[in-house]
């Protein structure tokens, strides 16, 4: 196996090489029988996934910011006048105005950027990213626990842990597996827009840590008494970890202390 150049291991780069794997992340990114208007490809690299994802979507634009793998990519998919090969970082892309989905086999360096860049996008209707295992299973809440940024998104996103991937299907091999994360925009969100102000408060104080407790860190902002109510309503106990609280949970408590 070639050892991995400086600009690779400088880039995160790990390119898929298996065709099965490819498919499936291609299928979960958009289902068979359905075609994507626009799609947005994070880090073509040499072009496995590229390929699924073509016949799949009106119109592709594939991002790469290793200008060396430019000419295979603009080779391979010359043929195909519909796919767009763009020579730059992903990061610096201006988000289209019109709906559009995002997918790719992610630098995992630099995961938490890209999921940023999507959530920010008004007209992002979904991305489906390979990244980490870890931040994953974190971000999904596959290990039981849920964290800031997947609750406080939680009413207008809905995230889910799409599958796993073993570390020997890339090349070069990462020290870890991969999962696919899948972010969905709700059709119809969770909360009224202009609720969302206070549930963005009300999460990111309850993950503050201020006071040692949920709990204790709700009352700084809202009654004693209504706390505890809210809490029985969630079904919470008093003692709670603040990761321990379902979205769901949280909603709950919203509809409680932000009536």
């Amino acid at each position: 196996m070639a050892r991995p150049t400086r600009t690779t291991r400088a880039l995160s780069q790990n390119f898929l090489a298996d065709r099965a794997t490819a498919e499936h992340l291609a299928h979960v990114a958009v289902p068979h029988g359905r075609q994507a208007p626009l799609l947005l490809e994070v880090g073509a690299g040499k072009g496995a996934l590229t390929e699924r994802l073509a016949p799949r979507c009106r119109e592709l634009r594939a991002y790469e910011i290793d200008r060396r793998l430019l000419p295979t990519l603009h080779t391979r998919f010359s043929g195909t006048p519909h796919v767009r090969v763009i020579g730059a970082d992903f990061l610096t892309a201006r988000a289209p105005r019109t709906p559009f989905s995002v997918a790719g086999n992610v630098p995992f360096s630099r995961t938490a950027a890209i999921v940023d860049w999507c959530l920010r996008a008004p007209a992002l209707t979904d991305a489906t990213l390979l990244t980490q295992l870890e931040y994953a299973r974190k971000r999904t809440g596959d290990y039981g626990s849920w964290t800031l940024l997947t609750v406080r998104s939680w009413p207008r996103y809905e995230w889910r842990l799409a599958g796993r991937v073993a570390r020997t299907r890339f090349r070069p091999v990462p020290r870890v597996d991969a999962g696919i994360v899948r972010i969905e925009r709700r059709r119809t969100p969770l909360l009224e827009p202009a609720a969302y102000d206070g549930w963005r408060r009300l999460v990111e104080l309850g993950f503050s840590g201020v006071g040692g407790s949920l709990q204790a860190s709700l009352r700084r902002a809202h009654p004693r008494r209504r706390v505890d109510t809210a809490f029985r309503a969630a079904g919470l106990d008093a003692g709670v970890l603040v990761g321990e609280v379902s979205p769901q949970q949280w909603l709950r408590l919203h509809e409680v202390l932000c009536a």
